[in-house]
């Protein structure tokens, strides 16, 4: 379990469908909001505060064009109230060529 109010390395959650469609939540709100036309990739880190529930920073690709490009969105969520909000996405730089 997290410490309240520090920010750690959410282990293994990368890959979980949990963090994947909180991915998909920021990339279609910031979608809405910037009137971007971003298309969500994979998530490729993930860390976690815990407050009152927890902020999630999720570091995730998404086609902007026909670029791949890395973005960082950070997510609050409250499961108990039903509860998520983008609180901030913004881009990183370009996704390696390995990709």
């Amino acid at each position: 379990m997290a410490a309240l109010g520090g920010i750690s390395q959410a282990e293994g959650s990368a890959n979980s469908l949990e963090i994947e469609n909180l991915a998909r939540f920021a990339v279609d709100e910031h979608n809405k909001k910037g009137n971007a036309l971003l298309q969500f990739k994979k998530v490729t880190n993930v860390k976690q505060q815990v407050v009152s529930g927890t902020l999630y920073y999720i570091t995730l690709e998404a086609i902007d064009g026909d670029k791949i490009k890395v973005y960082e969105a950070k997510v609050w969520e409250k499961p108990w109230l039903n509860f998520k909000e983008l609180q901030d996405f913004k881009l990183i730089g370009d996704a390696t060529a390995s990709a």
